[in-house]
Parts: C-alpha cells; sequence; structure tokens
C-alpha cells in the first residue's frame, strides 16, 4: 500500500495545528483543550483524540511542525547583513507576541511542551549559526567563535524584552543587538 504525500490527511494536520496555536494564543495552556481545538479546525474531537490523544501532545506537533518548517538562511554576504536579518526577523515575530508568548507559557506547564520548544529552538539555532559559520570562513569573524552563542547574543536581548521587560521589539532594537553580537565575537568574547 502507498501512502498519497499530502492528501486530507495533511489538511487535517495542519487544520488542527493551526488551531491548537490559534486556541494557545487567544485563551493559554491552562485553557487549552481538544474540544476547542477540533472545533476551531472544523474536525470532530474523536479524529483529534485519535491522532494526538491530548492537548500537550498537540502542543509538541505543532512545535515539531513548526520546527520542521524550511527555513531561509539570510545570505546577503556579509554577517552584519545576516545577522541583522536574522534579529530583524525574530523580531518581525515578536510583532505579535501572543503566540511566541503562550508556547513559552505553555512550555512551563507542559513537560512535552517544554522538550519540543527546546528541539525546536535548537533547530533555529543550529540554521542560524550558519551565517556565523560562513563570517568565520570569509575572515569577518576569529576563527575561535561559537556560532550558536554569537546567535544566542543576537537574540537574548529580543527576547528579554519581550518576557521580562515586556517592552516591544523592532527592527531598531534587533539591528542593535546584531552589532552588539557582533562586537563581541570580533572581540573574542563568544
Amino acid at each position: 500500500m502507498t501512502t498519497r504525500p499530502g492528501g486530507r490527511s495533511a489538511r487535517v494536520r495542519d487544520a488542527v495545528l493551526a488551531a491548537t496555536y490559534a486556541e494557545l494564543a487567544d485563551h493559554g495552556y491552562p485553557a487549552l483543550t481538544v474540544d476547542a481545538v477540533a472545533t476551531r479546525a472544523g474536525v470532530h474531537k474523536t479524529t483529534v483524540y485519535r491522532r494526538w490523544g491530548g492537548v500537550d501532545d498537540l502542543l509538541a506537533d505543532a512545535l515539531d511542525q513548526t520546527r520542521e518548517t524550511p527555513w531561509p538562511v539570510p545570505d546577503t554576504g556579509t554577517v552584519e547583513g545576516d545577522l541583522v536579518a536574522v534579529a530583524v526577523e525574530i523580531a518581525s515575530a515578536f510583532g505579535d507576541a501572543g503566540v511566541p508568548t503562550a508556547v513559552v507559557a505553555a512550555s512551563f506547564q507542559s513537560p512535552r511542551a517544554a522538550l519540543a520548544l527546546q528541539a525546536f529552538y535548537v533547530a533555529r539555532q543550529e540554521e542560524a549559526a550558519k551565517v556565523v559559520v560562513r563570517a568565520v570562513d570569509r575572515g569577518e569573524l576569529p576563527g575561535g567563535v561559537d556560532p550558536v552563542e554569537v546567535v544566542r547574543l543576537a537574540c537574548a536581548p529580543l527576547y528579554y524584552r519581550v518576557f521580562i521587560t515586556r517592552e516591544p521589539v523592532d527592527a531598531v532594537v534587533a539591528e542593535r543587538a546584531a552589532h552588539a553580537a557582533i562586537a563581541a565575537a570580533r572581540a573574542g568574547v563568544v
């Protein structure tokens, strides 16, 4: 028996996982229910229970799907352009922080969501680190830098503002964070 790529099963999964994110953003993890997700997705709740079992597996699968979605690594030709592009993209994602903040909050309440969120960030950091590896290859950064740590330094101020001080982030904040990370890398502190 062969499996069709896509089809109804893929459409149902996409609808259910999109509904999971929407319900999470609208109502938070404590109010996330299979019934609400099924209603929003336009499927019967038994479909959701049969495939996912419960909200923890729904949320983990949503994060896994997001992690597996191809992410185009910026390639502007310079470390400044590349790392700024990474930081600006993250700042843009926080323009409506509903889903990101709801997912992080859920990860403190669901061990399954915490593992999926960690895997998501590990994958994204490894992808983004390619801009630093290229910069080292071009001689823009010293060879001893830790590519993932440079990415973390560029992104940390954005997460701090969104999750700790509850300040908005924008392209200006993102550019400043990226330039600070580059300066730290050039100074050999990462």
